[in-house]
């Protein structure tokens, strides 16, 4: 996950002690996470800052330190007052935070979303990482895989409220049900994106569900924290273990056994690709009823219904594993 050029350009600008790009002149996009502490949201952050360096733009980012739609809302609201020329945002909460980006549209801030949608008209193009029905599919036929077409297994999300995780369990339950009627979700469970809780909700589902095959995690603390609940009950490779996450989080769990897969995105690709969008949005050349958007290293990718989309998921396990650094 390195950049393709291997390197920053030459007078590509500083990171401030703040998080920004100096550079004369340069407009200032800020990005914001679900919560900064998640290492998802790290990795997107690193290639947010990859294309800042080569638009000349200022980055700002911040967020709240757990998801919290409030904190998000005051966020933006400081942000206008700013006077941020783009807004690229994580929304925690489609309706929640769609008032305070509606707000800044109003003022004649751009706004991306990406990896979890506003309300349309709150945002200018929302970065999908992959549309819900490969991401449900890729872990559907994954689980079933695993289980033998047959099976029961358990939802680890990281919010009930989430947009795209919402979209995602969607997909999830369509491709059970056409695809792989043997298997059958016996419990989801929120973890508020935190490891401790996913081990902790984990250990109760293996207590209260003997049976259970599989466990599927669908927002990336909660792959770990799930894997370690199985391997400390002492299940790993009797209860299998697949779900979102990053390799690096979860490289020690493929090598030893305890999870099989871990599906995702390219996550720094992710943040390039919302910060290079945002910038194209400002200079006009990206607008409404785009089919197509200049992803700067990325190349060409495809824009369907206000949505530009990054590509499919990708699989990792032990085999591959080791090839990537986030």
């Amino acid at each position: 996950m390195s950049c393709a050029a291997g390197c920053k350009p030459a007078d590509a600008p500083a990171a401030s002690a703040d998080g920004t790009r100096d550079k004369a002149g340069g407009p200032t996009i800020a990005l914001m996470p679900k919560s900064k502490g998640n290492g998802y949201f790290v990795a997107a952050k690193r290639g947010a800052e990859d294309a800042a360096s080569e638009l000349g733009v200022k980055l700002l980012f911040d967020g709240p330190t757990e998801p919290d739609p409030a904190r998000q809302n005051e966020i933006v609201e400081t942000w206008i007052t700013r006077g941020v020329d783009a807004i690229a945002v994580a929304c925690e909460n489609r309706e929640a935070v769609s008032s305070s980006l509606r707000k800044a549209r109003a003022r004649g801030i751009k706004v991306v979303t990406y990896d979890a949608d506003a309300l349309p008209d709150a945002r200018d193009f929302f970065v999908n990482q992959a549309t819900p029905e490969g991401i449900g599919n890729a872990l559907v036929d994954e689980a079933a895989r695993l289980l033998g077409g047959r099976g029961r297994y358990a939802v680890i999300t990281g919010s009930l409220t989430a947009g795209n995780m919402i979209e995602w369990q969607k997909a999830i339950e369509r491709r059970n049900a056409d695809r792989h009627p043997g298997l059958q979700r016996i419990a989801l469970r929120p973890c508020d994106d935190l490891k401790d809780r996913a081990f902790a909700e984990t250990t109760a589902i293996l207590n209260a569900h003997p049976d259970v095959g599989l466990i599927m995690a669908i927002c990336s603390p909660a792959v770990p924290g799930a894997a370690e609940a199985v391997k400390q009950a002492g299940k790993a490779g009797k209860v299998r273990v697949i779900g979102l996450g990053l390799p690096g989080e979860n490289r020690r769990y493929l090598h030893e056994g305890v999870t099989d897969t871990v599906i995702l995105w390219k996550v720094k690709d992710l943040g390039y690709l919302a910060v290079q969008a945002a910038h194209a949005c400002l200079e006009g050349r990206l607008r409404a009823g785009a089919t197509r958007h200049d992803g700067g290293r990325l190349g060409e990718v495809r824009v369907a219904d206000g949505q530009i989309l990054l590509g499919e998921p990708f699989l990792f396990t032990r085999a591959n594993v080791d090839q990537f650094d986030f």
